[in-house]
């Protein structure tokens, strides 16, 4: 992470010196810069003369007090508490008084680190994500004492780089780290109660929720043992919330060695697993009964529209329930986090549910649940139905809620938590979401189109099937389901 910050700040015209206790590493580091510079001139992105100047404003410390010039100081080392507290302890007595003092830690507290030192006010937080040259986004982070000029110098120079800055309050995980913990926690969830494997859940996840990459992809990439180093971090952090417990498989993952890409298997086999596409959809005309479709339903708008234009008829019966379509007394409804056999049993009629879908007029994979007195013939004739619409199900066994609309539910509740806290405000809340892991949307503005009231209320069947805390809803929430129980009130 050193070196690409360096890079950053060189390409932004700044005399960057780099300084590492051992100075063969240093010295490699230097050389690797360089190295990726004269590459990317190879390929003709940068010309002999711009890599020249990059090289001219690169140089290295053998000793700390070499530093005593800088104006800015950015921590990258590794992430130990009393190595942090003990570097900056150092610096404050060598750089001028003048001199900005970051941490780019990604989950140790900065009021921690800053109450070793003389000065903790001058300390803050600059939370770059990898890789820094590529990544827009920074986190700007203020401890209990940081100074509110040294945030707002920090902030312009992050700017000037050409970063997009997010400020939030020293805090477990700080925005991004904190909230992305469902996007893997509610898959692992899954995972370990059975519902689905590994590389069904990354479909789901990436087809229906329109994420860039599944969780588990993702944690292979980015290593088990890293991964679940925060989880563990944050959770005991947060005093062992129910909500943030890892998992026994994720320990059980990294005690045997499986780390992810980097070790040549983790939950997939590397290299890739080739793993089998579905077959091509063949769409027939579904089951020649009447069709009814539900127009008090928005995501039953949309998909009337794909099956209309697909040559099927249906006819329009608006009804308070929440149902998008029927045939005979078997329907179609959303998920709301009870089981199918729980819905059955309540609403007196069989149903096939489904999963949330960020894009619903274009969604082509849904999981999908059936409750126990939807008959085969029923389930087949439903399902003739969708796939007209050219939409695949993925058939998951009977549970409390469906992948995507349990990792979206808990990412919204994980945000407003977050917001109410006062730890970030809501755009910056989103805008970190969307730089820092490329999500589609900002958690809190795809909640608010889902509508805050009926996540809070699938987050309560949730909690009532679990019964371990994990769905507890944030308070934030919960005020907003005072003003709306509805269903989704926007088409996602």
């Amino acid at each position: 992470m050193g070196r690409g910050i360096a890079m950053v700040a060189a390409a932004a015209g700044h005399q960057v010196c780099l300084y590492d206790a051992n100075g063969h590493a240093s010295a490699q580091a230097v050389a690797t810069i360089q190295q990726q510079w004269q590459r990317q001139a190879d390929k003709g992105k940068l010309s002999a003369e711009e890599v020249a100047h990059l090289c001219a404003r690169l140089s290295r410390a053998e000793q700390l007090q070499q530093l005593a010039d800088a104006g800015l100081v950015i921590e990258a080392i590794v992430e130990d508490l009393a190595a942090k507290q003990a570097l900056f302890c150092q610096l404050e007595q060598i750089v001028a008084v003048d001199c900005l003092l970051a941490s780019n830690t990604s989950s140790l507290s900065i009021s921690a680190i800053a109450a070793a030192m003389a000065a903790p006010q001058r300390l803050v937080g600059m939370h770059f994500f990898n890789p820094a040259p590529a990544m827009r986004l920074v986190e700007i982070v203020h401890g209990l004492a940081t100074d509110a000029d040294l945030l707002a110098q920090v902030r312009a120079t992050a700017r000037a780089w050409g970063k997009e800055t997010v400020l939030v309050r020293s805090s477990p995980g700080f925005i991004v780290n904190r909230i992305a913990r469902p996007f893997y926690l509610e898959s692992l969830r899954c995972l370990q109660d059975g519902l689905a494997d590994c590389a069904t859940l990354d479909r789901l996840l990436q087809h229906s929720g329109g994420f860039r990459m599944g969780p588990f992809a993702l944690m292979d990439l980015i290593g088990l043992d890293v991964n679940l180093a925060v989880h563990r971090s944050i959770w005991q952090a947060m005093c062992y919330d129910p909500r943030y417990t890892p998992l026994w498989i994720q320990q059980e993952m990294v005690a045997a060695g499986w780390l992810g890409r980097k070790s040549g298997r983790g939950y997939y086999r590397y290299p890739q697993d080739q793993t089998a596409e579905p077959d091509r959809l063949h769409v027939g005309q579904p089951d020649c009964r009447q069709i009814i479709c539900n127009p008090a339903q928005p995501v039953a708008v949309v998909l009337a529209q794909r099956l209309q234009q697909a040559g099927v008829q249906l006819a329009p019966q608006h009804a308070a329930a929440d149902w998008l379509f029927r045939i005979g007394s078997a329907h179609v409804c959303l998920s709301d986090g009870r089981p199918a056999a729980q819905r059955e049993q309540a609403e007196q009629q069989p149903c096939l549910l489904l999963d949330q879908a960020f894009d619903f007029q274009h969604v082509s994979l849904l999981a999908a649940q059936s409750s126990p007195g939807l008959s085969p013939a029923q389930r087949q004739a439903l399902e003739q139905l969708l796939n007209a619409a050219g939409i695949r199900l993925c058939h998951l066994p009977d549970a409390a809620g469906l992948p995507v609309l349990r990792t979206v539910a808990m990412l919204v509740n994980e945000a407003a938590d977050v917001l109410q806290q006062g730890l970030a405000s809501a755009e910056d809340i989103d805008h970190a979401m969307c730089l820092g892991l490329n999500y589609p949307q900002g958690p809190l503005a795809w909640g608010r189109r889902l509508g805050y009231g009926w996540l809070a209320q699938v987050l309560r069947h949730l909690a009532d099937y679990h019964g371990d805390g994990h769905y507890r809803v944030a308070g934030w929430l919960q005020q907003q389901a005072f003003s709306s129980l509805s269903s989704p009130a926007e088409v996602l």
